[in-house]
């Protein structure tokens, strides 16, 4: 018997489904985490190995299962990215990992600000070209009507 859970769009979905959405989501936002565990000076070497075998998997040409292969494919890859977080996750020093969340957790605030004043100022960039293009444009056709 599958159990069946309803998601945020009140979609029924399995159980299963459910649990591996939840994982893709935790891995996503571990993956800032793992980037400042790998930089971090007091990381055990054999952390560092791993992690940079995992991502290596990924980028490699030779798979165990092509990523062309429609699902098994991208499944072989997460399992390689689900096993190798695991694996940080518990040989990394808890007082490591606690501070690089911290350190993911300040970039992420930051990247948000950066977006954020990014799409403000291009906003007002379009705007200004815009706003010229008009006046111009209204310019060149009074010059014109008036001839």
């Amino acid at each position: 018997m599958v159990t069946v859970l309803a998601n945020r769009d009140g979609c029924a979905m399995p159980k299963f489904m459910t649990i591996w959405r939840q994982q893709t989501k935790n891995l996503q936002k571990d993956a800032f985490v793992f980037y400042f565990v790998f930089k971090h000076p007091r990381t055990p070497w054999y952390v560092k190995v791993e992690a940079a075998c995992s991502v290596a998997y990924l980028f490699s040409p030779v798979q165990i299962i092509p990523s062309f292969i429609p699902v098994i494919g991208f499944l072989d890859d997460f399992l390689v990215l689900l096993i190798g977080a695991k694996v940080i996750r518990r040989f990394t020093p808890s007082d490591v990992l606690t501070e690089c969340r911290e350190s993911a957790d300040a970039a992420e605030i930051r990247k948000k600000e950066e977006v954020r004043s990014g799409i403000v100022s291009s906003t007002r960039f379009v705007t200004t070209v815009w706003l010229v293009v008009a006046v111009v444009g209204s310019v060149l056709v009074a010059a014109y009507l008036h001839r």
